[in-house]
C-alpha cells in the first residue's frame, strides 16, 4: 500500500492499495520521520528497534510528549552520527538538548562530552549502540545527576515517536482531506487507485543518468514516502519520486515531460519501501511520484523588457583581473596574476570611466605595477584619510607574505600618478597566505584570516592583525576544514563579535581574544548532500543584508550558491541567518538555477545582483562547466521564497576569476574569467549590468554635500534635487573588493534622514559595531531611482592606520 503523507501538501499520484491506518512510529524505523528529515546516501542507519534500558539515574529527564530514550551510541567512528551540532552549553541538561533539537525541527537528540548537544533526523555513518549503556558516564554540565555522553559516546539518544494514528478515512477523489485526529496541523493529501489519479512514470534507461527524471538522488536504507517528500520540500522541490525501495528523487513536475518519461502500469511499482515493508516505493525503472499542491514553495518573478535590466559592453580590457576595487578617486583598480599571468602584464591597472572612448593603455587604462604575484590574494579599502587600498597574500615564495598598498590619487578625467608600494623586506605578513580573506575591524585594525602556504600547500589555520599586534592565533576550525574553507566570509557584527563563514560552518569570534563565543548551526547544503560547501573551492558568495536605522533588528547575512566535493553538484539555493539572534537558524530559499562561483553585488536600493559562475563543478582551472549566463535580482524586502527575479542574460561566460562591483553611477561592473578549460576564453572584456532602476526612464536625483568625513552619530546636511517628488531615502554602500565570490568590505546601511524642502539631514550610524570605520558610497534615492554616489568616510581612523607603515618605501597619508 502507499502511505498517507502527513504535514505535507504533496499529493500522492500513485496508491497501489487503500490504507486504513498509517503508524508513523514505523516499528522497523523507531526514529519516526517528522517534517524535517535529512538523509545522506547509504550512510543512514535505522535506530535499533529493540528496547534499551537506561542506567538508573537520580534525576531522570522530563521529556516532551512523544520523546523516548534510545541508548548510548558510539559517535564519530566513521563521522558524526547526528547531522547538526548545537552551540556548546556550559549548563546543558537532557531537557535543554531535546528542547534545542525540537526548536530546530529535528526528531533525534543526543548529548556528548557533558556540554555538547547534537540533533538529527536519523542515525548516519553507521552509528551503533555502545557495548554498555554505562559507557555514557559523563555528568551533564548543567545537572550532575544526569549523564551526557562521554568521549565519542552519545548519551541519552532520544527520539520523537509520533502517537498519531490516522483514523480510517474514505478517499473522495483527488485533493486535500482533513486529519480527523488534529494532532498535527496537517494538509493531508489522498489518492485512490480506481479511477487512478496518475500511474507510475517510466524512468527510462536506469544506467543513463541523463535519462533520469530528476537528477537529485538520495539513497536511504530507511526510505519512506514521508522521509523522501520531507527532504524534497525542505529544499524547495515540488515533485518527488521513489524507486527501487531505497531511492528518493527530488525535482520539478516540468522535468517529467522534459525527460521524455511515459506512464506505466501501476502494478510495475511493486518494490517495498526500505523503511517500511507495508508500502511500495516504486519499482525497477519505475517511480511512484508525488507533487506539491499546497502553497507554492517558491515564487520567482519574470520581468520583461526594461524591467529585466540589461547587459552592456563597457570597454575592451587589458588584463584578466583577479581582484577589482572601486577607488575613492572615482576610478577602478584591477590586479591580476603577475609572473604567472600574461607575459607582458605589469600585474595592476586602473580604469578611468570618463575615458571609455580611449581604449587601451594610455587612455582609459593606466598601467600600474606590483612586485610580487597577487594571484589569489585579498584586498580591502582602509579607513585612513586617503582611502588606500590594501592587498595581502599571493601565489608562492615571497608573494605569500606580500603586503601591498595603493593610495588612489587624481580624479576622473585627470591623471593619476601613484602606484602600488611593496617591499617584502620591510613589510610582510607573519604567515604566508594563498586564498586569505581580510576585513576592517571595528577598532580600525585589519584582520587577515586563513589561506594555504602556496599552491597545494599545507593549510595556514591562523589569523593575524595589521598593523602587527602580537603573534598569529591558531584556529582549530580552519585546520579541521581545510581545504574547503579558503576565502572565508568575515563580517563585523553590531554586538561587536566577528562572524566567520567557512566551508559549511559558521561561528562568532570575540574581537579581542578571537575565541569562539557562539557556534552557529551548520550551513544547509543541497538536497542530497549535506556536506556541500560555500567557500572556495566549493565557492559561493556572501552579502550583508541591509541595516536600517535605528539598527534594532538583528543583522542578516545572505549566502548564495556553492558546490559539493566529488560530483561537483552546484547549489541551487541561497541561505540566510541572523547570527546574533536567539536560536539563530538558517533559512533556505531555492534559486532559479544552479550556481557555483557566483558573484554578488549590493545595489543602492537595498537589493542584490547574483551573477556569473557555472551550473556544474567547482572553483579552479578547468573544473567547472555550463556557464550560468543569467542574472538574478534578490530583494530582501519581499517575503521569503518570493525574493528572486530572473533578469537579463549576458552572452559572455564568467567563470573562475570573475568579479562584480558597484560603480558610482549605480551600474554593476562585471569583469574577468580565467577558466583555462579549452572551451571558454580568458576574458578581457568588461561589461556592465544596468539594473531596472536605470532602465525605466525616470529622471535621476542628485545632491550636493560639503561634509564628507563623518563622525559617529553626527548630523550631516545635504541639498537634494528630487525630480520625481521623493520622498528621499539615503543609502551607504561600503567600499568593496571583489574576488572569488567574496566581496570584502561590502555593507549596506540606510541611515536616518529627514528633509525640509530640498535640505535633508542625515544622522550618521551610531558606532563602529553597527558601521565599521571606512569609506562608503553615499546615494540619494528618489523612489526606486538612485543618484550617482559621492564617497564619504565614516568613523575616522581609530586604529591610526594612516600613520602605518613607517618604512621608506611606503607613503603615509595620515589619519
Amino acid at each position: 500500500m502507499a502511505p498517507t503523507i502527513v504535514n505535507t501538501a504533496f499529493t500522492a499520484l500513485l496508491l497501489l492499495t487503500s490504507v486504513s491506518t498509517y503508524n508513523l512510529a514505523q516499528p522497523r524505523l523507531s526514529c519516526a520521520s517528522r517534517w524535517n528529515s535529512l538523509t545522506r546516501d547509504k550512510q543512514v542507519t535505522q535506530l535499533n528497534a529493540h528496547a534499551v534500558i537506561p542506567a538508573k539515574r537520580a534525576n531522570p529527564p522530563t521529556l516532551p510528549t512523544g520523546w523516548t530514550y534510545k541508548g548510548c551510541y558510539i559517535d564519530n567512528a566513521n563521522g558524526r552520527i547526528l547531522s547538526t551540532q548545537q552551540p556548546d552549553d556550559a549548563a546543558l541538561t537532557i531537557e535543554k538538548c531535546v528542547s534545542k533539537c525540537v526548536a530546530a525541527g529535528y526528531i533525534v537528540a543526543g548529548a556528548e562530552y557533558s556540554h555538547e548537544c547534537f540533533c538529527g533526523n536519523g542515525i548516519a555513518n553507521g552509528g551503533k549502540l555502545a557495548a554498555a549503556d554505562t559507557d555514557c558516564s559523563a555528568n551533564c554540565a548543567g545537572d550532575a545527576t544526569q549523564k551526557c555522553g562521554a568521549g565519542n559516546r552519545l548519551r541519552e539518544l532520544y527520539k520523537w515517536l509520533s502517537r498519531l494514528r490516522l483514523k480510517k478515512r474514505v478517499c473522495r477523489g483527488p485533493g486535500p482531506i482533513r486529519d480527523a485526529s488534529r494532532e498535527f496541523t496537517a494538509n493531508l493529501q489522498c489518492a485512490i487507485p480506481t479511477p487512478p489519479i496518475s500511474t507510475p512514470i517510466s524512468l527510462g534507461k536506469r544506467e543513463g543518468a541523463n535519462n533520469r527524471v530528476w537528477k537529485y538522488q538520495i539513497i536511504d536504507s530507511a526510505n519512506t514516502a514521508t522521509t523522501c517528500l520531507t527532504q524534497c520540500q525542505k529544499f524547495g522541490y515540488q515533485a518527488a519520486g521513489l524507486e527501487y525501495g531505497d531511492e528518493c528523487y527530488c525535482g520539478d513536475v516540468v522535468d517529467i515531460a522534459a525527460a521524455g518519461s511515459t506512464t506505466a502500469p501501476e502494478s510495475d511499482c511493486n518494490v517495498k519501501c526500505a523503511g517500511d515493508a507495508s508500502y511500495y516505493c516504486g519499482g525497477g525503472n519505475r517511480l511512484s511520484w508525488y507533487k506539491w499542491t499546497g502553497t507554492p514553495l517558491y515564487v520567482w518573478s519574470y520581468p520583461t523588457g526594461a524591467a529585466a535590466g540589461r547587459y552592456d559592453l563597457l570597454i575592451g580590457g587589458v588584463c584578466i583581473p583577479l581582484v577589482t576595487t572601486p577607488g575613492v578617486n572615482g576610478k577602478y583598480t584591477f590586479v591580476e596574476k603577475y609572473g604567472t599571468g600574461e607575459p607582458n602584464s605589469t600585474g595592476a591597472y586602473e580604469l578611468d570611466p570618463t575615458k571609455l572612448n580611449q581604449p587601451g593603455v594610455g587612455g582609459a587604462w593606466r598601467e600600474m605595477h606590483v612586485k610580487t604575484d597577487v594571484f589569489c590574494s585579498a584586498s580591502i579599502t582602509l579607513p585612513d584619510k586617503g582611502g588606500r587600498q590594501l592587498n595581502v597574500g599571493g601565489w608562492s615564495g615571497t608573494s605569500l607574505l606580500g603586503v601591498r598598498l595603493y593610495w588612489p590619487d587624481g580624479s576622473p578625467g585627470t591623471t593619476s600618478v601613484n602606484d602600488w608600494q611593496e617591499n617584502v623586506n620591510e613589510l610582510k605578513l607573519q604567515n604566508g597566505r594563498w586564498y586569505p580573506s581580510a576585513m576592517v575591524m571595528s577598532n580600525g585594525s585589519v584582520l587577515v584570516v586563513g589561506g594555504e602556504n602556496g599552491s597545494n600547500g599545507p593549510p595556514v589555520p591562523t589569523l593575524e592583525i595589521l598593523p602587527q599586534v602580537g603573534g598569529t592565533v591558531y584556529c582549530d576550525w580552519l585546520q579541521r576544514t581545510d581545504p574547503n574553507n579558503l576565502y572565508p566570509f568575515l563580517i563585523t557584527l553590531p554586538s561587536g563579535g566577528i562572524f566567520v563563514g567557512y566551508y559549511n560552518e559558521a561561528r562568532i569570534l570575540d574581537p579581542v581574544t578571537f575565541a569562539t563565543t557562539k557556534t552557529l548551526p551548520g550551513m544547509p547544503g543541497i538536497v542530497n548532500d549535506a556536506s556541500a560547501g560555500r567557500t572556495y573551492p566549493l565557492e559561493g558568495s556572501a552579502m550583508i543584508l541591509p541595516q536600517y536605522a535605528p539598527y534594532s533588528a538583528p543583522l542578516g547575512i545572505l549566502v548564495c550558491g556553492g558546490s559539493t566535493n566529488g560530483a561537483g553538484l552546484a547549489a541551487d539555493n541561497c541561505i540566510s541567518i541572523q547570527p546574533e539572534a536567539a536560536g539563530a537558524a538558517w533559512t533556505l530559499e531555492r534559486m532559479p538555477s544552479q550556481r557555483v562561483m557566483p558573484c554578488m553585488t549590493a545595489l543602492p536600493d537595498g537589493t542584490y545582483m547574483i551573477l556569473n559562475g557555472a551550473k556544474q563543478g567547482r572553483a579552479g582551472f578547468g573544473l567547472a562547466e555550463n556557464p550560468n549566463f543569467n542574472a538574478v535580482l534578490y530583494d530582501p524586502s519581499k517575503p521569503v521564497n518570493q525574493r528572486m527575479s530572473i533578469m537579463a542574460n549576458t552572452t559572455i561566460a564568467r567563470l573562475y576569476h570573475s568579479e562584480a562591483i558597484l560603480m558610482q553611477d549605480g551600474r554593476v561592473m562585471v569583469s574577468g574569467s580565467d577558466p583555462q578549460d579549452g572551451k571558454n576564453p580568458e576574458e578581457y572584456r568588461v561589461e556592465v549590468f544596468v539594473p531596472p532602476y536605470l532602465t525605466a526612464g525616470r529622471a535621476r536625483p542628485s545632491f550636493t554635500i560639503a561634509n564628507k568625513d563623518w563622525s559617529y552619530g553626527q548630523s550631516v546636511s545635504i541639498t537634494v534635487n528630487l525630480p520625481n517628488g521623493g520622498p528621499a531615502k539615503v543609502s551607504m554602500l561600503g567600499a568593496e573588493s571583489s574576488t572569488h565570490g567574496n566581496s570584502m568590505g561590502q555593507r549596506t546601511i540606510f541611515p536616518a534622514v529627514s528633509c525640509s524642502g530640498n535640505t535633508c539631514t542625515i544622522t550618521a550610524p551610531p558606532n563602529a559595531r553597527v558601521c565599521p570605520p571606512g569609506w562608503f558610497q553615499l546615494f540619494v534615492l528618489d523612489g526606486p531611482t538612485p543618484s550617482s554616489s559621492t564617497w564619504i568616510r565614516v568613523g575616522k581612523d581609530p586604529g591610526q592606520i594612516g600613520n602605518w607603515p613607517s618604512y621608506p618605501d611606503f607613503k603615509k597619508h595620515g589619519v
